[in-house]
């Protein structure tokens, strides 16, 4: 006879289900896993979700008018995802996810997208709008005043600061008395109560708008004359700081044989959708053309002009050495620091530790600017100091050692660090192992040490080796890229293709920025495949000594 006890909270047996515990309800799996949502969960909810509605009604209207219709889809695709995903109890994971993906796509993806596009286009100085925008400049660049032409009483003024920002002309009609106000786009009428107009038609005061005073026109003058304002008629341009006249284009289109005429000297220029530019018969072109796609020209540039492709592998070939350079002699030096720091017999490890990583926590950007002096030819302290005349950055090898040896000292500390932190990780046993063995110091390092720490710190090799690739700060402040061949100011002996391809984008030649994102494509490239190289031999080497 068998007896069974049973009560509140005891454990029954079910045939085929386990023990159950009686006398406290089953909760339902939606209701363990979702707990009830706050008022102030629920306010931060509807505020973000508000602000995702607002962007996208904020992004919708510039879509619609420039006709984007698979942008638009894309923006209504990931609005109402959004909406789905965080009014609706599931898919937990995802609401922690989706954030952070956006983010990449926003901050990553689309910027590497938008230049690999930008590569395979003419977009530079001269070739940045519409074929329209470059029909409007050309007829608007080309206004001259003639006789009879209407003046009007002209006042400067600005949105921005007086020094710095757009200007534009507030323009009063002398028939109507009515005042407008002129930009690139053209004249747009402002309302009566919003302007105080003075006799003579001066504005002298406009809502929205500052009015620039007789000394800051001044100091703007080259602007003020470059301004010109498209009209009907011609254009709009100033005559002074005080009058403007509408003047006539002596360059005009003519839609019918898609070409420009000028009417002075009777030359055409004919539209070549290929190069993006007005073309005349002689091969000359106007300065002013629009952005085409150009397919793999920037690339073929890049391989197949001497002018280019000559400064382009001598350049790639310095990068890869400064790159290799930086990272392994900093590598070496910080390593070579960090053994001799981790020695038992070592005294006064943390004070010698807190003294090495102070280029570290120094700022990188003063720390260059400051070695960029020390190695002056006249007055820096390295030549003073050991007695040398050295013009370290007047020579080709001499800047690019200088340079590195910046590299060395700025660098190390990290290596040091990492290095610390994996012998730090290698256990003592391995190392007395071969000890008993009867190895050598050098033997144990080579043999057991160096293959562990670089087990470790491979990674960070292999991203230092990245970092210093594109180290643009590193060149740019202290050598500049130089010294520079007097054939060719565009690439230095010290440039690296980062360096050199902000020259192309910015340079005092024009911006080419369609050839500068090409170039990016190639550093992207060869980094990319050093990287995955690289990553592949580290886990090889991981899978030996694991």
């Amino acid at each position: 006879m068998s007896t069974s006890l049973s009560g509140p909270g005891s454990a029954q047996q079910t045939p085929g289900r386990g023990p159950v515990r009686s006398g406290s309800p089953r909760k339902s799996r939606t209701a363990r896993n979702h707990a009830p949502i706050t008022l102030t969960g629920l306010v931060v909810k509807v505020v973000l979700l508000g602000l995702v509605a607002g962007i996208a009604i904020w992004a919708a209207f510039p879509l619609i008018e420039a006709k984007l219709w698979v942008g638009l889809a894309v923006l209504l695709a990931t609005t109402a995802g959004l909406f789905y995903l965080y009014l609706t109890p599931r898919h937990i994971p995802g609401k922690y996810l989706i954030p952070g993906t956006l983010f990449l796509v926003a901050f990553q993806v689309f910027p590497v997208l938008y230049t690999a596009s930008t590569a395979f286009t003419n977009f530079g100085d001269g070739h940045r709008g519409s074929k329209d925008d470059a029909i409007v400049a050309i007829q608007s660049g080309s206004v001259k005043q003639v006789p009879g032409s209407t003046q009007f009483p002209l006042t400067v003024a600005t949105k921005g600061d007086p020094a710095t920002g757009p200007l534009v002309f507030l323009i009063t009609d002398p028939k109507t008395n009515t005042v407008s106000v002129g930009d690139t786009e053209g004249l747009t009428q402002l309302d009566a109560g919003d302007i105080t107009v003075a006799p003579g038609g001066k504005v002298t005061a406009a809502d929205g708008y500052t009015i620039l005073n007789f000394g800051q026109a001044s100091a703007r003058s080259k602007d003020i004359t470059d301004l010109v304002v498209p009209t009907s008629g011609g254009a709009l341009r100033s005559s002074g700081l005080s009058r403007a006249y509408e003047g006539k284009a002596v360059r005009a289109y003519d839609a019918g044989c898609d070409c420009i005429t000028d009417s002075e000297s009777g030359r055409t220029w004919t539209a070549d959708e290929s190069v993006g530019a007005f073309v005349a018969a002689d091969g000359d072109r106007l300065a002013q053309g629009w952005r085409v796609n150009v397919g793999l020209q920037n690339f073929s540039r890049v391989l197949t002009d001497p002018a280019i492709s000559g400064p382009f592998f001598g350049t790639l070939m310095w990068n890869f050495a400064f790159a290799i350079g930086s990272t392994g002699f900093t590598f070496l030096l910080g390593m070579g620091i960090a053994l001799a720091l981790h020695s038992p017999r070592m005294r006064g490890t943390n004070f010698y530790r807190v003294l090495l990583i102070l280029p570290y926590a120094m700022p990188s950007f003063a720390m260059l600017l400051v070695w960029r002096d020390m190695f002056n030819t006249d007055f820096g302290l390295i030549n003073n100091l050991f007695g040398l005349g050295v013009d370290w950055f007047g020579e080709t090898w001499s800047a690019r050692i200088a340079v590195l040896l910046v590299q060395l000292w700025l660098g190390y500390p990290y290596m040091f660090l990492v290095a610390t932190g994996a012998l730090q990780a290698i256990p003592k046993e391995l190392t007395e192992a071969t000890s008993v063995d009867g190895a050598s110091p050098f033997q144990s390092f080579r043999a057991v040490t160096l293959p562990l720490l670089l087990v470790a710190i491979s990674p960070l090799l292999i991203a230092s080796f990245a970092y210093n690739f594109n180290n643009f700060n590193a060149i740019y402040l202290t050598t500049e890229g130089g010294p520079f061949p007097a054939d060719n100011p565009t690439a230095g002996a010290t440039d690296l293709l980062i360096t050199y391809t902000y020259r192309l984008a910015f340079g005092a030649q024009g911006a080419e920025y369609g050839l500068a994102a090409a170039v990016s494509i190639f550093i992207f490239t060869i980094v990319a495949t050093v990287s995955a190289i690289s990553f592949s031999r580290t886990r090889k080497q991981e899978e030996v000594y694991s």
